[in-house]
């Protein structure tokens, strides 16, 4: 998993990173309340497998904006 931080000036943030799905990667997006990135990347692995396991669906059912999975926090 590829990670990128990105902050919002509201005080959340998104963490956007890259899903393997086969020979591919697909781009995902998750959108955090977190006002810290270390809040924020403790979220996503703590709660990775259910979110990498959300993004294949919403991949697998063309559930993307922009050619991006978007999520959000669970």
């Amino acid at each position: 998993m590829w990670v990128v931080p990105r902050i919002k000036l509201d005080g959340g943030g998104t963490i956007t990173f890259l899903l393997a799905l086969g020979a591919g990667r697909q781009v995902c997006r998750l959108a955090t309340t977190f006002l810290t990135q270390k809040q924020a990347f403790s979220y996503l692995h703590k709660n990775r497998t259910e979110l990498e396991r959300i993004a294949r669906a919403r991949f697998a059912s063309g559930e993307l904006e922009d050619g991006i999975v978007v999520l959000a926090m669970l």
